[in-house]
């Protein structure tokens, strides 16, 4: 998972986003799972 400032992202299990606003490494996770990427649309 490549994280770039201004990517959103989101739980499939409660519903939290998250906006990033500073890049670094590893992976998202809320509610034991790692967090999807929203599409623009």
């Amino acid at each position: 998972m490549a994280i770039a400032v201004g990517q959103e992202y989101r739980c499939k299990i409660c519903g939290n986003k998250v906006k990033v606003v500073e890049a670094g490494g590893g992976v998202l996770v809320c509610c034991g799972i790692p967090m999807h990427l929203v599409e623009n649309k």
